[in-house]
Parts: structure tokens; C-alpha cells; sequence
């Protein structure tokens, strides 16, 4: 092989040597012709890379940082050092400033996130620099093997932009690149990607209305700060809406500031973790080709940021000692915040000191106000820093995305949306599930001290996103309904595990158990600790995460056995334990105990509604914040019927990864329904907010109805019942269960206007399950549920229904009142026509 590199390069100096020798004569050739000829000399065509001080002159303003930023005039240079290529870096674009017009629901403000890529310079041929976009959607781990390089042939990674060298440094170690158009250009590198586009309804690019504001380089990061104008779009047009453009445009245009942050990636990855899904964290992946030797592997690992003790404490860490981080997460809390709401907000984030010292770290996280003698470079654009935003939003709402390294799970930088509205949905919250036991909770303006604690619960939950965690859905399922009543129990572990868990605030406490504040509120929990140690402390001892894989696993399957460090997922359709905005073990006696407080607050709410001087929006409000309540309890008890229970294990473990719910808790679940909403819900009616409110009580009751019929005689859930049948011989049986529904539907007596309503309701339920329509598919086990037209499902239903075909007319036969019989009569055509062949 060297002696073929020897030849190609004799090969390669012998033929420039020949073309230098040629051109010479050449040269003296045309010399003798010029002195016996003259001719007029033709233009000189201009050098394409000229010299460095013709390019960046002495009037350049440069700014020194990862790579030189030179702005001549009106021109912006980027100068790209020959280490520096091939170098990955996160591109991460944000509004700035948002237009007036453009918001729309939690989309459109200032901070709004509007693309990310992943990016690499790269010398190219012809004296040019390529973009390269990068994806790590697919990976060979092995860069020796054959394998890789058939990835690596296969992903051959997109050329995004190029760029015409103008010069090299005089060192000859730098190109200069002409970056003006590029950064004032309508792309998805420092624009809106193209989902972001449809969702800000943002049409075609103003470019004679756009100009770049400044470039700045720092040492690890350039911050691109443009204005760009925009049309204005309606968006995609609806279907059916004929032949027209893919975005309609309308009158105007949209304005906004857009800030680009290229970040470089470290160089010095972190070692990452493989994703577990007994400990819920957010997750970055790619398809592995060299994991599985026969196969292909989708690999997961946790996004989490990079803890480390400094050099001079590692020792220290291994010996199991607290030491401070060498970078610790920080915090900003934006200047425009209320004043009022900062000291909740960071208390928020410094609650989870306590978490990151279970993985060995103290003082791990903090919040801190920007002050420009500390931190003179601090920017709310820059993506160095993390920051809680506010946004002064009608919408209540609050989020926290952060952004990661795709190769390893790192997590970069973080911003917390905070609307201003949010504090309506925890007035609206606290209101319905705390005014029985809290008299601070029974009025529609809460004082700050009690808004600040709201908000600094709020604020705890979303810096859990931004540290990696999921939601924890399952977490309060391990925590006794009745323990839930014990005042000195809750003190000391409050009514959920967790609070990245939506168990808002206890309801099951009844006034004379005398909970206070401690026990009706969410704090940092004993799942939330144990995550944080799981995810971030280091082994030291481990190089890979391979290497650490079975120790991981043992310390799982270990601390797994106190239930309270269960989690739950939330995306599970079936499972009881894992449900949003439910506390306590056992739906049905938990959701008892929260319709009693409710009732309390129905008669109360004239009271707790009433506002000087205002009308009785207030009254409608909250009255519709007590049935949506009702309506989640009732969801949670109807997911036990065709429910099952999931929990995730390895090998090493013990027991059923897939459990059906016990035909008890199912028939259990049915009676409670039948109990609190089949039969007519009276508590529900006050005569205040009927006459002061739109609302009607046959609208109400009908609608809380149809919500429950609607999940338990849906498809998926008629499906699942009849496969548990085959799973667990003691199974709820599709055909035992129609019979108890139409039991507890059908009861003796003259039905009143809402049981017949109840009755439509359900008939009308069951023929739709006969009606032709697409197949109701939900994914689970890695399968998906559909109605097969080969189970049972259809003849039970069938069946069922010829059964009350009968029993209708001879109920229709006996009854003396005539919209009873009407009533009846009605029912069985209903029937008979939807039994019946078409002709």
C-alpha cells in the first residue's frame, strides 16, 4: 500500500512539473507574438478567492469566539477554522419577538422553539464550504465492522447549503465564507422548519422586508439574530376544499425576530444511559445495525444533563461523599416575570436540591435572577443559558421542553413556558378539589401566598421535564385510599410519590379529617428521588452503557420492591394504576369520597362564586368545573372495565409483565357507574345556576351519560375483554358484561326523562358498534387492538340487542302511560331497523 501511495505521488509531481514547464513555454510563446504583433490586452477576469485584507478590511468589526464573526458594512463573514470542520453543532432557532396576530393556542410567543438540526461544516471541491445536515436516526456502533460502512453508504447525510470561499486566513487555517444571504434567507436552518411553518400559519418569505440584526460568536456558540417578514397564511386548507394552493394567503404580513444559537457539540461526549422503562425519563434514539448480530436494535437512552464532580472531589464522589457539580443547572428566571411570582417560581426549581443529592450532588440545581455585573453576556436567546419564560398568555398553560445532544442523551439547554393564565387553571384546580378542606380555596381570587405556593408547585413539575423526567401516572396508585384521610401520615409523605405524577391535589380528604395544606398538595416525592439517582448518579467503575447494564438492572429490581417508586406509565389506554389526575389505590372507593366534597361545593357555589358587581359567568364557570371533575372520576372507574395492568419487568423479575383486571374490580367499576351516573345524579341540580347559567340539567346529566358510554362499549375496549377471555379463565366475559350493562340500564320502573335518555343513549351506543366504520385501533404489547369482525364481540352485541327487542315489547304491552309506551316502542324500531337487511 505504501508503495502505491509513492507512485501516485510521483505520478501526481510528475505531471504538475510537465504542466509547469508547458505553461512557461506558452508564456514566452505569446511574449514573442506580442512584440511582433500588438494586440489589446482583454479584461482580467477577477480572482475567485481573493486576498484576506481585500475581504475583511480594515473597517471589519470581528468578533472573537468559536468561530470569527467579521461584519464589513453591511456584510457578515463567518471564519471557519480548518479544525473546526466537521465538527458537529446544534442549531436550535426561537422566536424572539412574536407578531401581532400570529398567536395562536400555546403557539406564537416570544421564546417559542421553531427548529433544531443538527448541522457540520465542510471543505467541499471548487474552493467551496458545505452545510451538512446530520441525522442519527440510524447507526452502526461498530466503526470497524462491514456493517458500518453499509450504514454509513446508505445514511449519506444531506448538503443543506454551500458556500463560495471568499478567502483564506493568512495563516492559511481559516476559510471566510459570506454568510449575509444565508442568515436573511427563508430556510429551515435560521427560519421556521416546515411543520413550524404550517403551525404558525407563516407563508411565503419578504425578503426586501428582512435584515440581519447582529451576529455574535461566544467560545463555545454564535447567536444569529434576524428580522424576517413573512405573508400571512390561513394554513393548510381544509379536505374537500377542491383544487386550490397547499396554504392560502391572506391580507398582511407577519413580523417577527428570530434568534439562530449554533452550539458546538462536545467533543468529549458523555457517557449515556440506556433507557429503562421501569424509571420514566425522556428519551433520544436511533436504530442500532451492530447491537443485535441477527437483527436490527432501536436503541433509547435518557436525556439528562451532564452531572460530574469537579476534578479535585472525585475521590471524594466515589467514596459516596455530597460534592458540588463542576457545572451545575442553572436557571433564569425572565426579567418581564411579575416580581411577586420570582421567589415561587425559583423555589420551584431549588426543591430539587434534595432529589439531586440522593445522586451524590449538592447545590446541583438553582434558579437565579440575571444580574449584568455576573453574568455581562446573559441573554434570554443565548442558548448557553436555561430560562423560565414568561409569556403574558390568555392561555393556561405552562410546558418544559429542553434540548438534547442526539448522540447522547445530553441535555443542552432548557426553557420553561410560563403563560400568565396558567394561574386560572390552578385557581380553577385548587377550587374544585381543595374548597371542602381549605377555606383559602373558597373564593374566585386567591391571596398570593396561596397563588405563589400554586405556582411554585407548577413551576417543580415542569423543571422535572426539563431534568428528563416523564410523567409519572402510576405514582399515586400506591398510596392506600384511606391513608389519604390520615393527617400525620400525609405530613410525612404526602398524598403521591411523586409529583411528576397529575394527581393535582388530594380530594379523597374529607373536612372533618382535618388535613392541612401539607396534605392536599403535591411536593417532590420519594419516586421523584429515586429517579434523579438512578438517572444521574455516576459509576465510575462502569466505561459504557453496556457495562453498566446489569448493575442497573439489580439496583432496579431492588429498589422496586417498596411499591412507592413504582412508575406508571402515561400512555397506557387499559391500565387502572396509571391514570391522570387520580389518587389513591382503588378508583371507585377514591372517587366516593371526591363526589361527597363535590356535592359540598355544588350547595356552596352561589357563595364561593359571587363577585361584586359582575354577573354569574363566574357560577357558569365553576359549575362546569365541578361536572368536568365528576366526569374524570367516573373515567377513571370506567378504565378498570376491559382494563389491564402492565408492569414492565426483566427477565431476573418475578411475576406477569400483563395482568387482566380482576372480574371483581370490573363488576365493582360497573356498579359504581350504575350507582353515580346511570341513575340520575340529583346533587348535581341547583336551582341558582339553572336559572342564572345556560346550562340545563337533562344537557348535563345526558352529556356526564354519554361520556361513560362512549369508553365502555367502546371497540377497543369491547376487544380487549374478549382476548382477556382467553388469557385468564376467570376473566370478565364479553357476554357476562352486556348483561350486567343491560341490567343496569334496563331496571324496573317507569323510567323518568333521564333514564330514557340513558336508554337511547346506550342502544344507540350499541348499534353503532354493528355499523360499519374504520376498525377503532389502539396500540398495545406492540400490537394493536382493532374490532375483528371474527370475535365475539358483534354476536354478543347482536344478541344482546335481539334480546331487548323482546323484552321492549313486552314492556311496551304492560305499560299504562303513554310516553312510556311510546318510549318503549320507539326503542324496539330503533332496534329492529338496525337488525334488519337492507333492501
Amino acid at each position: 500500500m505504501k508503495r502505491l501511495k509513492s507512485v501516485l505521488l510521483c505520478l501526481v509531481l510528475s505531471t504538475t512539473a510537465s504542466l509547469s514547464y508547458a505553461q512557461t513555454d506558452s508564456t514566452k510563446a505569446k511574449e514573442d507574438t506580442v512584440k511582433t504583433k500588438p494586440v489589446t490586452p482583454a479584461a482580467k477576469k477577477p480572482e475567485k478567492i481573493k486576498p484576506y485584507k481585500d475581504v475583511i478590511t480594515a473597517k471589519a468589526i470581528t468578533d472573537e469566539g468559536v468561530l470569527k464573526v467579521h461584519k464589513v458594512e453591511d456584510k457578515y463573514y463567518f471564519e471557519i477554522p480548518n479544525t473546526v470542520l466537521k465538527k458537529e453543532f446544534l442549531l436550535v432557532s426561537r422566536l424572539t419577538k412574536a407578531a401581532a396576530g400570529m398567536r395562536s393556542g400555546t403557539t406564537g410567543f416570544a421564546g417559542d422553539q421553531i427548529a433544531q438540526n443538527v448541522i457540520a461544516f465542510e471543505k467541499g471541491p471548487q474552493d467551496k464550504i458545505f452545510i451538512r445536515s446530520i441525522s442519527y436516526a440510524e447507526y452502526a456502533s461498530d466503526s470497524t465492522s462491514q456493517m458500518y460502512n453499509s450504514v454509513m453508504r446508505n445514511n449519506t447525510q444531506s448538503i443543506v447549503q454551500a458556500f463560495e470561499i471568499k478567502a483564506f486566513s493568512p495563516d492559511k487555517k481559516s476559510s471566510v465564507i459570506d454568510v449575509t444571504d444565508f442568515v436573511n434567507a427563508d430556510n429551515e436552518l435560521v427560519s421556521f422548519a416546515a411543520t413550524a411553518k404550517n403551525g404558525f400559519r407563516v407563508g411565503a418569505f419578504q425578503k426586501d422586508k428582512s435584515f440581519v440584526n447582529f451576529i455574535k460568536s461566544f467560545p463555545n456558540n454564535i447567536e444569529i439574530n434576524t428580522t424576517k417578514t413573512y405573508a400571512r397564511t390561513l394554513g393548510t386548507p381544509p379536505p374537500g376544499a377542491g383544487a386550490t394552493p397547499s396554504r392560502q394567503v391572506i391580507s398582511g404580513n407577519y413580523t417577527v425576530e428570530i434568534n439562530s444559537s449554533l452550539v458546538l457539540l462536545p467533543e468529549n461526549k458523555m457517557q449515556a444511559r440506556y433507557y429503562d422503562p421501569r424509571v420514566g425519563y425522556f428519551t433520544v434514539g436511533y436504530t442500532d445495525f451492530d447491537l443485535d448480530p441477527q437483527g436490527v436494535k432501536r436503541v433509547s437512552l435518557i436525556k439528562r444533563w451532564r452531572l460530574e464532580p469537579k476534578p479535585q472531589d472525585l475521590e471524594k464522589y466515589k467514596r459516596g461523599e455530597l460534592v458540588e457539580p463542576a457545572k451545575p443547572i442553572v436557571f433564569y428566571i425572565d426579567p418581564s416575570t411579575p416580581k411577586k411570582w420570582v421567589p415561587y417560581l425559583a423555589a420551584g426549581v431549588n426543591d430539587w436540591q434534595k432529589a439531586f443529592e440522593k445522586a451524590g450532588f449538592k447545590n446541583a440545581i438553582y434558579a437565579k435572577i440575571p444580574n449584568a455585573k455576573e453574568d455581562p453576556e446573559w441573554s434570554l436567546e443565548d442558548a448557553r443559558f436555561s430560562a423560565i419564560v414568561y409569556k403574558p398568555s390568555d392561555v393556561p398553560n405552562a410546558s418544559g421542553p429542553s434540548i438534547s445532544d442526539p448522540r447522547t442523551g445530553e441535555i443542552m439547554e432548557s426553557h420553561i413556558n410560563w403563560y400568565h393564565n396558567v394561574m386560572s387553571l390552578l385557581r380553577n384546580w385548587y377550587f374544585i378539589q381543595a374548597a371542602p378542606n381549605d377555606p383559602r380555596a373558597r373564593t374566585m381570587e386567591f391571596d398570593d401566598k396561596l397563588m405563589g405556593e400554586l405556582i411554585r408547585f407548577v413551576s417543580a413539575h415542569e423543571v422535572g421535564h426539563t431534568i428528563g423526567l416523564r410523567h409519572n401516572f402510576g405514582s399515586s396508585s400506591s398510596v392506600p385510599v384511606e391513608k389519604l384521610r390520615d393527617k400525620n401520615w400525609l405530613k410525612k409523605n404526602g398524598h403521591t410519590p411523586s409529583i411528576m405524577d397529575y394527581a393535582r391535589f388530594n380530594y379523597v380528604a374529607q373536612p372533618e379529617d382535618k388535613v392541612d395544606e401539607s396534605g392536599i398538595m403535591p411536593r417532590i416525592g420519594d419516586y421523584d428521588e429515586w429517579a434523579i439517582e438512578w438517572g444521574y448518579r455516576r459509576y465510575y467503575q462502569f466505561k459504557s452503557p453496556d457495562a453498566e447494564k446489569e448493575f442497573l438492572n439489580k439496583l432496579v429490581i431492588n429498589k422496586l420492591k417498596n411499591p412507592r417508586l413504582w412508575f406508571g406509565t402515561e400512555i397506557n389506554p387499559f391500565d387502572p394504576r396509571s391514570q391522570s389526575e387520580q389518587v389513591g389505590d382503588n378508583a371507585m372507593l377514591g372517587s366516593g369520597y371526591g363526589i361527597e366534597n363535590l356535592k359540598r361545593i355544588v350547595s356552596n357555589l352561589p357563595k364561593w362564586t359571587a363577585t361584586a358587581n359582575e354577573d354569574y359567568d363566574n357560577l357558569g364557570i365553576m359549575y362546569d368545573q365541578v361536572t368536568g371533575q365528576f366526569a374524570r372520576y367516573l373515567g377513571h372507574v370506567s378504565k378498570y372495565i376491559g382494563g389491564e395492568l402492565e408492569t414492565p419487568k426483566t427477565i431476573e423479575q418475578s411475576g406477569p409483565v400483563y395482568e387482566v383486571v380482576s372480574k371483581a374490580e370490573q363488576k365493582q367499576a360497573l356498579e359504581f357507574l350504575s350507582k353515580q351516573v346511570f341513575t340520575t345524579p340529583q346533587w348535581l341540580f341547583n336551582k341558582d345556576v339553572f336559572e342564572n347559567t345556560s346550562r340545563t340539567p337533562v344537557q348535563v346529566v345526558e352529556n356526564l351519560q354519554n361520556t361513560v358510554l362512549n369508553r365502555i362499549l367502546s371497540p377497543m375496549v369491547l376487544q380487549k375483554m374478549y382476548q382477556s377471555q382467553s388469557v385468564d379463565q376467570k376473566a370478565y366475559t364479553v357476554y357476562e358484561y352486556m348483561q350486567d350493562l343491560k341490567s343496569s340500564i334496563f331496571t324496573q320502573g317507569t323510567p323518568d326523562l333521564y333514564r330514557r335518555n340513558l336508554q337511547r343513549n346506550y342502544i344507540g351506543s350499541m348499534i353503532s358498534i354493528l355499523t360499519p366504520r374504520p376498525a377503532a385501533t389502539t396500540a398495545t404489547r406492540g400490537n394493536s387492538v382493532t374490532l375483528s369482525p371474527n370475535s365475539d364481540v358483534l354476536a354478543v352485541t347482536r344478541g344482546t340487542l335481539f334480546d331487548l327487542q323482546n323484552e321492549l315489547d313486552q314492556k311496551a304491552r304492560s305499560s299504562n302511560e303513554a310516553i312510556e309506551r311510546y318510549h318503549f316502542q320507539d326503542l324496539k324500531y330503533q332496534i329492529e331497523k338496525a337488525l334488519s337487511p337492507t333492501n
